[in-house]
């Protein structure tokens, strides 16, 4: 039996049992998860190991590399700057970014970056593991490239390109890096343990993840496929997040580190209606803005039908859920899901990866074991 630390509500412990299980069943190594309802922490818990070799154990303050689950902070940034008036995400980027207007993307809209519409799901340039750390590089390259299809049409799953783009249009408008935007309007007002570029002194507490064992390989795919175009250039394992440097760049679409408490944290102020716990990071109509759709259909890259709101996915056949939930995930695990109507939000964030990008049976039992919770 794993033992399990922190909180749980006497109407949450489905929630419990359902964690407890992941374990049991040998699916988890380490990891934690957080529910808030009405802004409030009715579950914080952790427990397991931060190493194979479970010598380590998984600590109240331990942080991970969460992948993708870093995109819905990054969102959350844009939509802070559109709710103030700062940012139209039906302008063109190149208002924000003229450079961007190259290759024929004059046309190329804000909101096309927030639903993995605008075409540029990954560089069309050769890059490094290291190119991610050069951000000068890392967008320069996205602002003279020619879209892969013409944007709006589909979505094509941009992800780690997406980090890049939104986030050179917050440090356009905003005149601070996404990671510092994030820190100083997000993270610190609410107190949250989320980092978009980590900083040394969080080193101690950092975890690494543990590599997909049975990761499928690209090099079964033609080179010219759009799969391969995507997520093999850079080519990426989880060892990645691994080295300092990653740790230390801004990399928004994959590269936050967090658990589930701060991921639960942020994420329950936007379930609230933009308030929670005596800070407000949007209004209620800037909240609204991300069930607008973008995008509903087999995206062109994860091959599976996805419907993206702005900047986040939205319920439909890949997550049937309220009419007002929005969700994400991150590569091997990690999800955030929140219901606007129930005003419940549920995260969960481990160091054992599985293989798939768009989640798998263990988030997906401990936010039933919630929804079921709330019925």
């Amino acid at each position: 039996m794993v033992q399990l630390s922190g909180s749980c509500d006497e109407r949450f412990l489905a929630v419990r049992r359902a964690f407890e299980a992941n374990f049991e069943r040998g699916l988890d190594v380490g990891a934690s998860v957080a529910v808030y309802l009405d802004g409030e922490p009715v579950v914080d818990l952790w427990g397991g190991f931060l190493d194979e070799s479970r010598q380590e154990p998984w600590l109240e303050d331990t942080i991970i590399n969460v992948w993708s689950t870093t995109k819905t902070m990054t969102a959350l940034c844009a939509l802070m700057l559109a709710d103030a008036g700062e940012l139209d995400f039906a302008a063109p980027v190149a208002r924000y970014w003229p450079e961007f207007a190259d290759a024929g993307k004059e046309a190329v809209e804000v909101r096309h970056l927030m639903g993995h519409t605008a075409g540029l799901p990954g560089w069309s340039e050769p890059m490094a593991v290291e190119d991610l750390y050069d951000w000068e590089k890392a967008t320069s390259l996205l602002a003279a490239q020619e879209p892969w299809w013409p944007p709006g049409s589909a979505s094509g799953y941009h992800a780690v390109t997406q980090g890049y783009l939104v986030g050179e249009v917050v440090r356009r408008v905003s005149g601070r890096s996404v990671g510092k935007f994030f820190a100083e309007e997000i993270a610190g007002p609410l107190g949250a343990d989320f980092y978009i570029g980590t900083p040394p002194e969080a080193d101690e507490r950092v975890a690494l993840v543990i590599p997909p064992e049975n990761m499928p390989s690209l090099a079964d795919l033609p080179g010219d496929s759009l799969v391969v175009r995507t997520l093999g250039n850079p080519p990426l394992d989880g060892a990645s997040s691994w080295s300092i440097p990653w740790r230390r760049a801004e990399i928004p679409a994959g590269g936050g580190h967090g658990n589930a408490r701060s991921v639960a944290a942020v994420h329950s102020v936007i379930a609230c209606g933009g308030e929670a716990r005596g800070v407000r990071l949007l209004s209620g109509e800037g909240c609204e803005r991300i069930f607008e759709e973008q995008s509903n259909g087999t995206d062109l890259v994860l091959g599976v039908p996805v419907r993206f709101g702005m900047g986040f996915g939205l319920s439909g056949e890949m997550v049937p859920a309220g009419p007002r939930t929005y969700f994400w995930g991150g590569w091997g695990g990690s999800l955030v899901i929140a219901d606007l109507d129930t005003r419940l939000c549920v995260a969960y964030v481990m160091n054992r990866m599985e293989s798939g990008l768009v989640g798998d049976d263990r988030g997906a039992s401990v936010v039933l074991a919630a929804a079921a919770a709330m019925a």
